[in-house]
Parts: C-alpha cells; structure tokens; sequence
C-alpha cells in the first residue's frame, strides 16, 4: 500500500464560525468575465485538464486576439486568459464554442474537474461522463464556481487536493489486489474519514448524486454555502444517507468506515509515465507561440495535452526529441529547476491588491539557482495567498508594505520538524528578499 495521505491544510471555512454566504460566488468564467487591473479575465474550464491540439490551439489564437498574448494555468487545471479588452465576450464566446470548450451558459463555471494526469483510459471516461452529466443536470448549474471534483486513479495526486467529491479508484497499488477489488471505487464527501463503495462503472453518476446531496443539504442549513466545508455541523453530509440516495438512484452502495487514503505527489518536470512528458511554465505562465510548440508536440503523439492543477501539462505520448525543442522554447522539462518549486499569484499590475510584482521578484531571486527547494515556495502579493500549492506543505512570502515576510504553512507528517528547518535555511527561500 501506498503512505497514508497526511492532513490537509486547515480548509477556508472553520466549523468553529459557520460561513454565511449572503451572494453567490464571483469567479470568473468564459462568459462571466471579472475586471482586473490589467483588463479583464476570462476562466475557461477544462475538465479533468484533457485538451485536443485543436482545443489548444484555439485557446492560443484567443490569447493573441482577444487578451495579451499569454494563457495562465491555475490551481484547477483551467485556463485564463487576462489582458482582455471590454466587450470581446461575444467573439470570445463564439471562438470557444467551436472548439467545444463552452457548454450551455448555465453550466461553464461548475465544471471544475481535476483528474489524475497520468491516469489511463478509465480516468478519460469518468472526465467526460461526469461532464456530459453535470452539464445535463439542472439541479447542477446550482453549484458555485469553486465546488471542486477529484477523480483520483489511485494513486493520491488529485485527492490531496481539497476536493469536494472525490473519487478514487481501488487499483491494488503495492502488489496484489486491492482490499476492496479493482472493479469498485470509493467516493468520498468532503475530508471525511470514511466513504461509499460503488462499481466503477457508477463512478460519474455516484460523484453527480454526492453534488445534489450537497446542494440539498446546503438549501437546508440556509446558510449559501458554497463548498462542503462550509457546512454547518448540523448539517454535514452522512455517509449512509448517501448510501441510500444512491439506492435511490439506482446504484448499488456500501458504506466503508476507514478509508486509508494514498498519497503520491505531483509529476515532476521530466519523463513522466511509459512515454509521457511533462513540461512545467514558469510561474504557470505561458506565451502563445509556446502554447503552440506543445501543440505541435502533442500532435506527434496522440493529439492530446492534459494541463495539471500543479500548473504543468502533460503530453502523454511525447517524442524523444520533444524535450529539447520544448525547453528551447522556454519551458522546463528538468526536474532539478528551481521552477518546480516556485509557484506565484498574478501579483501587482494585474491585481489591485497586491502590494508587489511577485512574478518579478520570483525571477529575480530564482535566476542563477541551480535546485529546486525542499518545500514549494509560493509568492503573494498580499494575505489572501491566492493561488498556493495544496495537498503539501509549502513556504509562504507574503508581501506586505515593507517587503516580504516569511511563513512555514506546513502539513503535518512525521519528518515535519526537520523539513521546515531545512526549508528556512536554504537559499531558495529567499531569505534576501525577506526583510525581518
């Protein structure tokens, strides 16, 4: 068996102190697009991160008519396109459109789906059947932009990620056969403990039931909550009344107790796979004509490109000499770089909030480096912390009108004392831009 999952950071909602939600959520769609300080931006979803070439270079062509000629990846695996100027949300509807990257209206900002990157044809399937069944529900257009999806293959990458529903699939890792078989999956709600068994087969429709569980239970405790964190006690989602709204449903559930969750961190840039690459952009940014270079990659491949929530995408049929032209152009493919562990929100000109140009000064300290630090070491312009690395502990600089301040944000596990020792002794968390 894989190592257990360690704890999750402390979720945005406390049990201590209800969340009451007095609107609707404000993320930023492909249609709803937000005003920042460098024009506006749209979010288009991706579900499960999985791209066609001719997606993606759709995706390139709008970056360079409609915004600033860059696509920045997030935390979810989606897109963003910043930099746009008022009134192109016509033309930026119609080009995604025929590229099939825009669902019904209703539905393109509850599409948030993370999957594995690695994960075989399985995984593709439930991406695109919990898709189609999201966006054929219409109970499901109630979700908020940031209720999130996990369809895990098992080995723990994507289930670390704070998820709302997960899914995660019983492979036997570590030899043999799993405890439960390899045919079932686990579904689990929230950060509970336990799960539901079901066939793998009803892995999409089972995670579709769990959203409308939520939704119910959330118009009960009338309180507008947008995750199942947020939750009041009261009314925290049970286990076996999930089990019997799957019965309901038609699909045969068990409840299990104990789940002992796997945990595996993110690919590294590199060789990733049997024959796959993963390419990491700088800071999650990435030019158009670079976009392209990827493009072309994929297409020597099996004409798909998967974009991560580590902010990295992954060709899974990469060419031997793939690598080479792909780091000409720019973009990392050596696990070493010190890139791997840098990661940044958009910061000053783009958000008004933010007290410094992060970016800038991530690249400032990062340039001349040669290793990637022990802990991710994540950049915010201000106390928000957007955009910081989840399912691991990480190192926070937070801007603040006098410079940076430095701050451990650990997970627990067991060598925790001496890794955060070592990440606030190496040079990479940048100690010189820190003032005490």
């Amino acid at each position: 068996m894989l190592a257990a999952m360690p704890p999750q950071p402390p979720s945005a909602a406390s049990r201590d102190e209800p969340v009451i939600r007095e609107r609707g959520d404000a993320c930023p769609g492909a249609l709803r697009l937000h005003a920042a300080d460098d024009g506006y931006l749209a979010r288009v979803r991706i579900p499960g991160g999985l791209l066609t070439t001719r997606q993606a270079r759709t995706l390139a062509h709008a970056a360079e008519r409609f915004g600033d000629g860059h696509l920045e990846l997030t935390s979810r695996g989606n897109v963003q396109l910043r930099g746009l100027a008022d009134g192109c949300g016509g033309g930026l509807a119609e080009l995604l459109d025929g590229a099939g990257l825009l669902p019904a209206p209703s539905h393109e900002r509850v599409r948030n789906i993370v999957a594995s990157p690695l994960g075989g044809p399985q995984i593709v399937g439930w991406v695109r059947e919990l898709d189609r069944l999201l966006c054929a529900s219409a109970r499901a257009a109630e979700l908020s932009g940031r209720f999130l999806f996990a369809l895990d293959d098992g080995r723990g990458d994507v289930a670390a990620l704070d998820p709302d529903v997960t899914v995660l699939a019983d492979t036997g890792r570590g030899g043999g056969p799993g405890p439960r078989g390899g045919g079932f999956v686990v579904v689990r709600l929230g950060a509970g403990v336990g799960g539901v068994e079901v066939e793998g087969g009803d892995a999409a429709r089972a995670a579709l039931v769990a959203a409308e569980y939520f939704l119910d239970a959330a118009r009960a405790a009338g309180t507008r909550a947008w995750r199942v964190a947020e939750l009041p006690l009261e009314h925290a989602l049970d286990a076996r009344e999930f089990v019997r709204r799957l019965a309901a449903a038609g699909i045969a559930a068990g409840h299990v107790s104990e789940v002992v969750w796997p945990y595996a961190e993110p690919p590294r840039p590199g060789r990733v796979g049997a024959a796959g690459l993963c390419v990491l952009p700088p800071l999650g940014r990435v030019g158009a004509a670079q976009w392209r270079v990827l493009a072309e990659a994929a297409d020597g491949g099996d004409g798909e490109l998967r974009v991560t929530p580590w902010r990295s995408v992954v060709l899974p049929r990469a060419a031997a000499d793939d690598g080479g032209r792909i780091e000409a152009a720019g973009l990392v493919v050596r696990p070493e770089s010190p890139w791997r562990t840098v990661t940044a929100c958009t910061g000053k000109p783009g958000c008004a909030k933010s007290l410094a140009d992060v970016r800038a000064d991530a690249r400032a300290v990062v340039q001349g480096q040669t290793e990637a630090a022990e802990l991710p070491v994540h950049w915010s312009g201000c106390a928000r912390r957007c955009g910081h690395p989840r399912g691991s502990a990480w190192v926070d600089l937070v801007a603040t009108p006098d410079g940076y301040e430095l701050d451990a944000r650990p997970v627990p596990h067991a060598d925790l004392a001496a890794t955060l020792t070592a990440a606030r002794t190496t040079p990479t968390t940048t100690e010189a831009a820190v003032k005490k």
